[in-house]
């Protein structure tokens, strides 16, 4: 019986120790293409794009995506696009120059 106890309390530690180290926050895990589709149209204004996120291609999906957040939406932009690639440079630019 009290080796029952013992390993039941180890669980007990183990489990919060696991559970300590997530912080409460589950990270999503996205186990395909975040963007089904992309925007080509024409070019959306620097100054209108609030963040850039930029998804390397990898195994979860063999494409590049940029997704670009506006004030009242989300969207995935062409990444073979000039004026998108353009886009991501000032970005990366924005980002090198503001860390500095």
């Amino acid at each position: 019986m009290m080796k029952f106890s013992t390993s039941a309390f180890m669980l007990l530690i183990c489990t919060a120790a696991l559970l300590s180290t997530t912080e409460g926050r589950i990270k999503p895990m996205h186990l395909r293409c975040q963007c089904i589709q992309t925007y080509s149209g024409p070019a959306i204004p620097f100054g209108k794009i609030q963040s850039l996120r930029m998804i390397p291609a990898g195994p979860n999906c063999k494409n590049e995506e940029i997704i670009a957040k506006m004030r009242k939406l989300k969207m995935c932009l062409n990444p073979a696009k000039d004026w998108v690639i353009s886009l991501k440079e000032k970005f990366n630019q924005k980002n090198v120059t503001s860390q500095q």
